[in-house]
């Protein structure tokens, strides 16, 4: 079971550090259109900071094997907390990604829920919840 963690684990690790690295180079103005309006007047600084964060949480997944499930933890609520640009995309029928209908945008959201039970699963963060040791 070690290894069937592991190399999620570290995939999503890899997803992480290249959407933060694109988050700072080739994509960041359609990460810039997901910013909440509410966040507008900031939207550049979201879109670098949330980058920095999605980099260093990623290499932390991929590095970090030792301290997995308190990542796996800070993973899954960084997943919970840019979820709002999500549904910000899909109200204010923002293109950004590709996803140019509602209807694209709408799929979408279904997608937020399932990184966050990737996270918490491959990391045995919710093995551990549960009081059952993580393999």
């Amino acid at each position: 079971m070690h290894l069937l963690r592991r190399i999620p684990q570290v995939a999503l690790g890899m997803a992480l550090a290249d959407a933060g690295i694109t988050h700072l180079t080739t994509k960041r103005a359609e990460f810039q259109a997901q910013v909440p309006t509410i966040l507008k007047s900031i939207a550049d600084f979201v879109v670098l900071a949330s980058g920095v964060v999605e980099i260093v949480l990623g290499l932390s997944l991929i590095f970090l094997w030792r301290y997995r499930v308190h990542v796996g933890w800070v993973v899954a609520a960084f997943f919970v907390a840019v979820f709002p640009g999500n549904i910000s995309q899909y109200v204010n029928h923002v293109d950004a990604f590709g996803l140019d209908s509602d209807k694209a945008r709408f799929v979408r959201l279904f997608f937020q829920p399932l990184l966050v039970v990737w996270a918490l699963w491959s990391t045995g963060a919710w093995s551990s919840w549960r009081g059952k040791p993580a393999q």
